[in-house]
């Protein structure tokens, strides 16, 4: 993405991932925070990408973080996230903590509530299952 001239941010709770992330990118604006507290959800975005995250955080938050993500799309912006599409709770073998999947169907029913349409779902080789929506709206340009 950077490599393409797309302005990236990034935000992780972990300081280790942080610290790699700086080594990789150092002139990139990152934050160690919560997903939730997240001071990026006061910008705007033309996409979001939320790769191995909400399905780490309680349900009440996950509800919360799709909806500030939709919030901070703008018109027409792009939101990405995974999560299985079958409903379950599993530890996670990186973290090491509960990790909970709402399931697709819930997963649809928070992207309508937040004004997202769904565009597709679908799975890579590692069958880690994938959610596109775009936010409902037309875009300002």
């Amino acid at each position: 993405m950077v490599n393409e001239g797309l302005t990236v941010y990034g935000i992780d709770a972990s300081p280790s991932m942080i610290q790699g992330f700086r080594q990789n990118f150092p002139n990139i604006p990152v934050a160690c925070e919560a997903a939730e507290d997240s001071s990026f959800f006061n910008r705007q975005f033309d996409a979001i990408i939320a790769w191995g995250l909400l399905f780490l955080l309680p349900v009440e938050t996950q509800e919360i973080v799709l909806q500030k993500m939709a919030n901070a799309l703008y018109a027409g912006g792009k939101l990405l996230f995974t999560a299985p599409a079958r409903k379950m709770k599993w530890e996670d073998a990186i973290t090491e903590i509960e990790s909970i999947s709402l399931g697709a169907e819930r997963y649809k029913d928070l992207l309508v509530a937040s004004g997202l349409s769904l565009i597709e779902e679908f799975e890579d080789e590692g069958e880690n299952h994938y959610y596109h929506a775009v936010k409902v709206g037309r875009p300002l340009i």
